[in-house]
């Protein structure tokens, strides 16, 4: 039971990684909506805040809102991060670094 607990868990707590990193660099990128900016900051205050929805003086329950909503918003946010325009390779590429033969 403990091994497939830990199989369910470990892919999302290393997705968890990933998301917390591309909100870290999507934070200081200044083509990021600034309601995402916000989000982000909003969601760093609850973490540090000490007021939570569930208090963590009762036990368990007050770790359980953290461990379960941080995640969740984090991705909520990188869900709705502006994706990078597709690259098309129709034509020539002038980008100023091509050389002459």
């Amino acid at each position: 039971m403990i091994k497939n607990l830990a199989s369910l868990l470990l892919p999302r707590i290393l997705r968890f990684r990933k998301e917390a990193f591309l909100l870290w660099k999507a934070f200081w990128a200044p083509g990021t909506p600034l309601y995402l900016k916000l989000a982000t900051l909003g969601a760093v205050a609850y973490l540090v805040w000490p007021m939570d929805l569930l208090p963590d003086i009762i036990p368990l329950a007050g770790l359980v809102d953290d461990v379960i909503l941080i995640p969740l918003i984090v991705s909520w946010i990188v869900s709705r991060l502006p994706r990078p325009a597709p690259v098309h390779a129709e034509g020539p590429v002038i980008d100023g670094t091509a050389r002459r033969l």
